[in-house]
């Protein structure tokens, strides 16, 4: 990933908290026909140190989990809040012109070694996991043992899980870091104006 020094991010609390906020990764791995990405959720652990551990699972069928070329590692990219900006949110443009469109972002990128789970029980505590967590803020949180015990038996027997033990993270927030006082104000006032905008469609 190019990463300008003022983009870079590297507190790795921050990085953490937008891989939990926005946990559907795109995971990419490299096999003998070329690159494979597939598109996850992925639990976020901070052991072991420095950078801890990503852990989800597959399709047994989706032939992403049978690397040929273990030894390239594998990626996951998960991508937080974005917005195009344009030219006009800066006051920049009326005393200069020299501006043009750009796109704000936040992203993490995870790179390390892919290790697959076949054992029943590890999947198991997966999933309960899994669900524990995104089903947290509900009223009544669905459970895995709420499904016929048979049932759960069966669709365990089709995944299987992965777990991408972190080497290293890298995190770019493109924030109009690079732009004037004023100008970031006008990117804030422009995308309050389209958040105003969209609200109001809504109704």
């Amino acid at each position: 990933m190019y990463l300008p020094s003022h983009f870079r991010e590297e507190r790795l609390d921050v990085m953490a908290t937008l891989m939990r906020r926005h946990p559907l990764a795109t995971l990419i791995t490299v096999g003998n026909g070329g690159p494979l990405a597939n598109h996850l959720p992925l639990l976020y652990d901070p052991a072991p140190e420095p950078f801890g551990a990503l852990r989800g699972h597959l399709a047994r069928a989706n032939p992403q989990w049978k690397m040929e070329r273990p030894e390239f590692g594998a990626l996951a990219v998960f991508q937080g809040p974005q917005a195009y900006v344009s030219p006009s949110f800066y006051p920049s443009k009326q005393e200069h012109g020299q501006v043009v469109p750009t796109w704000n972002y936040v992203t993490v990128q995870a790179r390390g070694k892919l290790v697959i789970h076949e054992d029943v029980e590890w999947l198991r505590q997966l999933v309960t996991t899994l669900t524990a967590t995104h089903e947290a803020d509900f009223a009544e949180p669905w459970q895995v043992t709420d499904a016929p015990a048979g049932y759960i038996d069966n669709l365990l027997k089709a995944i299987v899980g992965v777990e991408l033990r972190i080497a290293s993270l890298d995190g770019k927030w493109k924030a109009s870091q690079n732009r004037n006082e004023a100008d970031r104000d006008g990117v804030t006032a422009g995308l309050e104006d389209m958040a105003r905008i969209v609200r109001g469609r809504e109704r």
